[in-house]
């Protein structure tokens, strides 16, 4: 291979000789400058602007799918919280089925052995800790607790309606008859119906009767004899007192101020049972009286003006 150059009019020719291979490599180190001073782009076909919008689109969409499954797993982080929660409350109750349960067989006088009442939960205790400190809840674990608690409570259910049913029979069926004020002296203020509410001012249904008292420590009685089955705090009733009759009839003394008798307690007609307060969702001291049969709220009114002998 020759190569031909002038020099100041007169042609010099050069000849030298390359090798195929050698040639290659040359072309080969020929096409990388080129594309190292070049956009790839350029030879890709595609608009630079228009791939980073797509890029860019697809990073935000993906930024949007994150924020989501994060969403969720908050919410559902949140309710199998709540539903722990929930459970802990259950076993709560159980535990005070429990305790009840006890006192009225003892008072009913058959063997306790009988009816179980200490299987179930066990005591629990430990020192204090935030839910954060809380050990992963599994889903499944917590189902199948509940659907056992559910089942633990249907049997102390029944266990209960069979141990009233001998109590009322051997203790209180001849008192069980509910008539009679809850309290000694003062006035009927608010009668059972629908009528203003004494804190918004709209139309609302008053389930019970409401006697007030201008005698400080006044007395709340119990209406008929019965067994207690709620003696604390409840909401919109303050600290209440509920007394079961038997035969489906219940009696609740709301507002209170004190309470004198605890859950599992057997009551006798005319027994003091509480204070009469202002505590709860009320204007003033009174009591709130209701009737319930079979658990629904009825008129109070013949119960306490009928004669209680």
């Amino acid at each position: 291979m020759s190569l031909s150059v002038f020099y100041r009019g007169t042609k010099v020719k050069f000849g030298f000789r390359l090798s195929q291979r050698r040639l290659l490599s040359l072309a080969s180190i020929a096409v990388l400058v080129t594309l190292a001073f070049t956009k790839p782009w350029a030879y890709s076909g595609v608009d630079p602007t228009i791939a980073r919008q797509t890029i860019t689109k697809e990073q935000i969409a993906l930024a949007a799918q994150e924020a989501a499954v994060l969403e969720l797993k908050n919410q559902t982080e949140k309710k199998l919280t709540a539903m722990t929660i929930y459970l802990g409350e259950m076993q709560s109750q159980m535990r005070r089925l429990d305790a009840l349960s006890q006192r009225l067989a003892k008072v009913a006088e058959v063997d306790n052995g009988e009816f179980d009442f200490s299987a179930g939960p066990m005591a629990v205790g430990g020192p204090e800790a935030t839910i954060a400190d809380a050990p992963e809840v599994r889903v499944e674990d917590l189902l199948q607790n509940i659907d056992g608690m559910l089942g633990q409570l249907s049997d102390k259910q029944k266990q209960l309606a069979i141990l009233e049913s001998v109590m009322m029979s051997h203790h209180i069926s001849a008192e069980s008859f509910v008539a009679g004020r809850p309290i000694q002296s003062g006035w009927l203020s608010s009668q059972y119906g629908v009528r203003k509410d004494p804190f918004n001012g709209n139309p609302a249904m008053h389930k019970g009767l409401d006697f007030a008292s201008l005698e400080e420590g006044a007395g709340v009685f119990a209406t008929g004899a019965g067994v207690v089955t709620w003696s604390g705090e409840r909401y919109g009733y303050g600290k209440l007192i509920e007394i079961d009759h038997g035969a489906g009839l219940k009696t609740r003394y709301g507002h209170c101020d004190e309470l004198l008798v605890k859950e599992g307690d057997v009551v006798t007609r005319g027994q003091q049972i509480a204070v009469l307060g202002n505590t709860g969702r009320s204007t003033g001291p009174h009591v709130h009286y209701e009737v319930l049969r079979n658990n629904k709220q009825i008129d109070p009114y013949k119960y306490v003006y009928r004669d209680a002998n």
